[in-house]
């Protein structure tokens, strides 16, 4: 399998994902909508579950320069950097993005906005002082790689899905202890559908959460593949990755609420990289694959 098969695997794979999340989703609302013979509970949990994401979605990226205190570069800032940047936009075929930088000594990179008219790039000073430039050119082919593959959309697509089933099923449950007088022919009638819906709302979030994770690393894998391909230099992606991996010190803005933009998992390395395998159970809960496995894809698909 080359780099060009791995990326198109890596986007079937994705919507794959996305198919089976609308799964759980359909399937949850019309377990609720048959328990209470009301289908009104599911638009109204829809319809709020979409504005807030959207509203979110909006103006994410200001949001996000906010929390991480990210300051604005010009070309007079550093020359170098900017230039990498649009000479990496144009080879990409997308407009240049704002380019931010985070004052941390930790080294990572996000790429944020809507869409790639009004999109961001952010490196943290950390990640300057610690690469050369064809490491660098690698980390930021993959955030343009974000942009270009619509990630951001696809992510906000997947939020949307988290919270809507979380909100169905927090429904579910409260209206269980505050409707507990329902008489027992009625509660005999649904029992089955009763106990299916109380087992959904229970397993569901945590379903779907999981399945935002395995979204969220799938598009990584994408980006370095779709970053590879435009520097046409993987070795420069895979020892930035190398460097990365080895650093421990988290990046003192980092919250689980952001940790899915960036370039690698912001709370910093929890053992030397190539020390041991990354248990499974941490990767089915991360939203970065393992440093090793992006490695290893990349030296296998050259």
């Amino acid at each position: 399998m080359t780099l060009y098969t791995q990326k198109s695997a890596n986007i079937r794979k994705t919507w794959l994902l996305m198919s089976g999340f609308f799964g759980v989703v359909i399937a949850i609302g019309w377990a609720f909508s048959q328990v209470y013979h009301n289908p009104g509970i599911l638009y109204v949990a829809v319809i709020f579950s979409i504005a807030m994401n959207v509203v979110s979605y909006w103006f994410s990226g200001k949001i996000v320069l906010a929390l991480h205190h990210a300051k604005p570069v010009q070309v007079k800032d550093n020359p170098e950097l900017y230039r990498i940047l649009e000479n990496l936009s144009i080879s990409a075929g997308i407009p240049m993005p704002a380019l931010y930088v985070i004052p941390d000594a930790a080294p990572n990179a996000f790429a944020t906005g809507r869409n790639a008219d009004h999109a961001v790039i952010c490196v943290t000073e950390g990640l300057l002082g610690m690469l050369d430039r064809s490491e660098l050119e690698g980390v930021l082919s993959h955030e343009l790689s974000h942009i270009g593959n619509r990630d951001m959309l696809v992510s906000t697509v997947a939020v949307v899905l988290v919270g809507m089933v979380s909100i169905l099923s927090d429904m579910f449950m409260r209206s269980l202890w505050f409707g507990g007088r329902r008489s027992d022919d009625e509660r005999g009638n649904n029992g089955v559908l009763l106990i299916i819906g109380i087992a959904l709302s229970i397993l569901a979030p945590i379903f779907a959460t999981l399945i935002q994770l395995a979204i969220s690393r799938r598009r990584e894998f994408l980006a370095d593949t779709s970053g590879a391909l435009l520097t046409r230099y993987p070795d420069g992606l895979i020892s930035a990755l190398k460097k990365i991996g080895s650093y421990k010190r988290p990046l003192a803005t980092a919250t689980n609420a952001t940790a899915h933009l960036f370039f690698e998992n912001p709370f910093g390395a929890d053992h030397e990289f190539g020390e041991r395998k990354t248990p499974w159970i941490v990767k089915l809960f991360s939203t970065h694959p393992p440093i090793e496995d992006r490695i290893l894809a990349l030296q296998e698909k050259r």
